[in-house]
């Protein structure tokens, strides 16, 4: 059966204030959204001094040299995760935001119960970085690489934007609606989708948000600027019942966890997780796995989201 390609149609803009409704609509029709003024200016900028100095220590380009991961990476993007540990500002404001969990709690909670972090992941495109193919982030569990449209959401990126986004510098590019086409409706396997009508760039101001759908064709943008750096934050949400990309519990100092709300603290898995129509997971002899880590026990764990 043959495929036609929609034509494309623009990324849809909706306040923060807008509330719930408008946002979840459009991210329903295009799998895209970008979300205008989702966090404050003084957010942005201690997440921006929180972030400069150990970034500033990550070298551009891929450490590891297979070629596909470094096409992938880019040639001068830095990356860097673990931005609980790097970030207070990270941790104790932006894992506890309300609009963000009213945002998963309607995408998640009916199909899959509990949601986590999967990764929240720094990614600064240089100058000359080319463009990024293009990929679905749902694949990197090979299991939805054979469920078409009709499957439930696994995982949403909250991608925000730490400095300004143009089309110059190197913007995500997407492709609005792509969540809604068949799973083999695309050029190519892998990484290396080809848009037969293109793609747009999703330019947005520091402060602002694209969520978008683990279904959604995207890729970094080719930053064709002399001098400017375009630096976001991909903040990956995903079912808890699906290994995270980072290892949270691994990494993150317990001293710092102390510092988060339980709800932050569940997000990394501090906390043990519920997925739908289950008696628990991640814990120790059935016991809340915050009690065996000598966390504060809440009562309402099961419900905190």
């Amino acid at each position: 059966m043959s495929f036609h390609f929609p034509p494309l149609t623009p990324v849809k803009r909706v306040a923060a204030s807008a509330g719930l409704g408008p946002i979840l609509g459009a991210f329903k029709d295009d799998g895209v959204v970008v979300i205008e003024g989702f966090f404050t200016p003084e957010q942005v900028n201690e997440l921006n001094d929180d972030l400069t100095p150990p970034l500033e220590k990550v070298k551009n380009g891929p450490s590891l040299k297979d070629p596909e991961i470094a096409r992938y990476h880019g040639s001068n993007t830095k990356r860097m995760s673990n931005m609980s540990t790097h970030s207070r500002v990270f941790r104790t404001q932006t894992l506890d935001n309300d609009l963000l969990h009213d945002i998963c709690t309607a995408i998640f909670a009916k199909d899959s119960g509990d949601y986590w972090l999967n990764t929240a992941l720094v990614i600064d495109i240089g100058p000359g970085n080319k463009a990024q193919p293009l990929h679905r982030d749902e694949e990197q569990h090979p299991v939805f690489r054979t469920v078409g449209p009709g499957g439930i959401e696994a995982g949403v990126n909250f991608f925000i934007a730490l400095t300004r986004f143009t089309d110059e510098n190197g913007a995500t590019r997407m492709i609005p609606g792509s969540h809604k086409w068949p799973k083999d409706a695309t050029r190519t396997d892998g990484l290396e989708i080809e848009a037969p009508h293109g793609t747009l760039p999703v330019e947005m101001n520091a402060g602002d948000v694209a969520l978008f759908s683990g279904r959604n064709i995207h890729g970094g943008g080719a930053n064709r600027t002399r001098d400017e750096r375009r630096r976001g934050v991909a903040m990956s949400i995903q079912a808890s019942y699906l290994t995270p990309e980072e290892a949270h519990t691994l990494l993150v100092p317990l001293d710092k966890v102390r510092e988060m709300s339980p709800r932050a603290q569940k997000m990394l898995g501090f906390r043990s997780q519920f997925p739908k129509d289950t008696p628990g997971i991640w814990m120790s002899d059935m016991r809340e796995i915050a009690e065996v880590l000598g966390l504060e026990r809440d009562a309402n764990s099961k419900t905190d989201y």
